[in-house]
Order: structure tokens, then sequence, then C-alpha cells
């Protein structure tokens, strides 16, 4: 009876063991999304980022929280401080309102941005001593184009162009970072620009319509309200034959002739390294500067042959 008692102690032992093994080897790291809305240019950054996560710890490190705020910065908050609440090890904040809300939910977790244009606006530090690098908990990469470059392709497939309409949600705070920054660098190429806001998705329509009176282009920024509502615009520049050059690929391929434009995958995937430095200690997130992608200029060919516009060279056709 004794040696039984002994031999079911040691299997129960070993019963434990092998669950407490099996426990560690599951051992790996949480890591919550935050998308601010959904449309293709996130979708694709989160895509990456995932994608380079898994590729750099393995898929069994990793467990993702995803989710979506449907445009609403109060979403934002609820989802992030969820994330706070179930100690997450890493926050992913896809676009300016994702940020903002983690950065003020936790100075702890770390939090890298994706899809930010300008991290001095987004988390209103002093853009004349920044550096590059947040500090603290929070880093992240870029989505931001030379702004005069996207100017100047104004005039490259416009040349007689004297009239730019900006239209843009006036909520996005780096939206209107770009809509000062792109009128500046229209006035020094003698164009002259009105900026025409939204705030939010209801009068996308009208803004457009009343943008289109007047311009000869219609200039995008990266603008997230924008990318979700290209088909609202198109239905609105296309019967009136005014063109849009775009702040990115995704509002381009909806309504516009042609941008300079980053890979929103690759931005996404960028983060995602970052991502796994900062879980394995391997980098301190303090000390990571914002991170950039190159840029590629593109051109919608259906809709450039809707226009009957010519492609200008250096351009690749829009996939």
């Amino acid at each position: 009876m004794k040696k039984k008692l002994i031999s079911l102690m040691m299997a129960v032992a070993m019963t434990f063991g092998l669950t407490s093994c099996g426990s560690a080897s599951s051992d790996g790291y949480t890591v919550g999304i935050c998308q601010l809305v959904q449309h293709e240019a996130l979708d694709a950054a989160t895509q990456g980022f995932k994608d380079a996560l898994v590729a750099e710890l393995g898929e069994e490190k990793v467990t993702f929280d995803e989710q979506n705020a449907s445009g609403d910065s109060v979403n934002c908050s609820t989802i992030v401080n969820g994330f706070v609440s179930k100690n997450v090890d890493l926050i992913l904040a896809n676009a300016t309102g994702a940020l903002t809300a983690a950065t003020s939910a936790t100075n702890e977790i770390p939090v890298l941005g994706t899809a930010i244009t300008a991290y001095s606006v987004a988390l209103d530090l002093d853009d004349a001593t920044f550096t590059g690098t947040v500090g603290g908990n929070v880093s992240g990469t870029s989505d931001l184009a030379p702004l005069d470059e996207q100017a100047a392709m104004i005039l490259e497939w416009f040349p007689d162009t004297k009239e730019v309409g900006i239209i843009y949600c006036s909520a996005e705070a780096n939206s209107v970072y770009q809509v000062n920054e792109i009128t500046k660098a229209l006035a020094d190429l003698g164009v002259n620009a009105t900026a025409y806001a939204f705030t939010d998705s209801n009068d996308v329509t009208s803004v457009t319509n009343k943008a289109c009176e007047t311009s000869d282009v219609i200039y995008i920024p990266t603008d997230n309200t924008a990318a979700s509502n290209t088909e609202a615009i198109a239905n609105v520049v296309v019967p009136a034959k005014v063109p849009v050059i775009a702040g990115e690929a995704g509002i381009c391929k909806g309504c516009g002739i042609a941008t300079l434009s980053i890979s929103y995958y690759d931005l996404g995937y960028t983060t995602g390294k970052m991502a796994a430095k900062v879980l394995t200690g391997e980098a301190d997130i303090s000390e990571m500067p914002i991170e950039y992608a190159p840029v590629t200029k593109y051109y919608n060919a259906e809709l450039a042959e809707q226009y009957g516009l010519t492609p200008v060279e250096g351009y690749e056709v829009l996939e």
C-alpha cells in the first residue's frame, strides 16, 4: 500500500511538472493593437506589424489583442485602458487618435505608434526642439512624405494650376499640420491654396462639392476620415473632372490621380521589428528614434485614363 501511495504521489508530481513545463514553454508576449479606423492603409500597417513580430519571435510567442475604434477617439481610450488593465506587454497605436489615447493611459507599458504623421503634433511636443526621439515609453514610425515634393507633383501633372483646394478633417491634428505645410510649399511655387474642412464623414460630400467649385486641383493629405470616404469623394470629383493629388496610396487608389506615398505594410513591418527589440530587451524604447519609410511616386492608371491624362514620367502604376 505504501509503495502504491509513493507511486501515486510521483505520478501526480510528474503530471504537475509536465503541466508547469508546458505552461513555461507557452509563455510569450501579449500585444494590444488599437487601430483608429478600418481602411486600406491602416489595415496594411497592422498586418505588416503582426507579420514582423511573428517572423522575429515565432507565432507561438505572440498573442495579439487586436481592436478597432471605428474612428472614435473615445473608443480608443476605452480600448487602451482595457490593455492597461490586462497589463499587456506592448501597445501598438495605429494612427494619431490611438497614440494620444495610449500615451494618456500609461507611462509604463511600451507604446509604439505607426501611421503617425508628426509625433511632435500628435503628442503636443515643441516642434522646434524635437530631435526625433520621444523618450519615455513611446516610439514608433511616421508616414510623413515630403510635403514640398507633393506640392511640386501638382505642377508636374498640372502645370497651369493656379488654385488648389485642400480637403481634410479638422478633427485630425496631423491633417491640420499637413495643410499648413503644403499651403506654404504651394505659395513658394506661386500657387494659391484654400483649405476646406469637414468635421466627420457626414459632410465629406458637401465640402468636396464646395472645393470643386473654385479649384483647378484638389489635394488630400494623409487623412483617416478622407481615406475612409474615397468613394464619396470620387463620386464628386470624377464627374466634375477636378483631379486629386493624394498624400498616400490608399486615397489615390480610391479617388486620386497621383501620390508620393510610402508602403503602409512596410511601415507596419518596421514597427513590428522595433517591437521585437523592445520585448526582448534588445533595445530601450526611450532611446529609439522615430523611423520612416521610403516613398515612391505612383499614379492611378484607371482614373488617369478617365481624365484623359498622359502619365508623367517617373511614376509607377498603383496596383
